[in-house]
């Protein structure tokens, strides 16, 4: 009898501001799940419903959420990145959670010749980086094979969505490698260090809530990260 795949929960960091960024959150969301053979399920904030409406209520569910995944992908696009997305790496790197930097912008928004994001956000351990220039590889699949089509024809027949679509599914798909890397790596957290760190992660937050109860949701995140091998 064939044995059940593990699947492993995404924390999907990006921005969230407009209908495209909704859009392509969406879609590489689904497209990460079909490619993995629903190994990676992402969980995107855009979705999420918190028992408060307030900024503060909205940035500690994210938090929390964040730290019960398993696995983490930020979304890193833009000439100057999304500074909630580096927060929420910057915290997964101290839960010492598996994370993947994801640019899909062909604009490079450096202050060195490596990575096209600023250095002080590289070189995190368990963290591995997809960058892809999608727009020329949008206007290469688009307009490398076909011959250019009336507008009209072009727009009933859905040639851009689908082109769209289609890189999508090749960015889900080096996502979903970079996401096996970092998964297979071993922990940067000493063991005997972690019980203490997810006892201090809430109160780095400053969450609010019941400090014993907080305590114990941070204590079943660990279990259930070791108990998985994550940590």
């Amino acid at each position: 009898m064939k044995k059940k795949q593990r699947s492993y929960t995404v924390y999907f960091a990006g921005e969230l501001f407009s209908l495209k960024h909704l859009i392509g959150n969406a879609w590489l969301a689904e497209a990460i799940y079909e490619k993995s053979h629903g190994k990676f399920r992402c969980l995107l904030p855009q979705d999420f419903v918190w028992r408060g409406r307030g900024p503060r209520a909205v940035r500690d569910g994210n938090f929390c959420a964040l730290v019960a995944c398993d696995l983490a992908l930020f979304n890193y696009d833009g000439t100057d990145l999304d500074s909630g997305t580096v927060a929420e790496f910057m915290f997964a790197k101290f839960a010492d959670i598996p994370a993947v930097l994801l640019r899909t912008d062909l604009r490079h928004a450096s202050d060195w010749r490596g990575e096209p994001w600023n250095l002080m956000t590289s070189f995190f351990p368990r963290t591995a980086t997809v960058v892809v220039p999608s727009p020329t590889d949008y206007r290469n699949t688009l307009f490398g094979r076909r011959r250019r089509l009336d507008a009209a024809l072009h727009l009933a027949g859905q040639h851009s969505s689908a082109t769209a679509q289609l890189v999508c599914e090749r960015v889900a798909a080096q996502c979903v490698r970079a996401l096996e890397r970092v998964l297979a790596q071993e922990p940067a957290m000493p063991k005997y260090l972690r019980e203490e760190i997810y006892h201090w992660l809430p109160r780095l937050l400053a969450l609010r809530g019941k400090e014993k109860a907080l305590r114990k949701e941070f204590e079943r995140h660990l279990e259930r990260k070791v108990e998985r091998n994550l940590l």
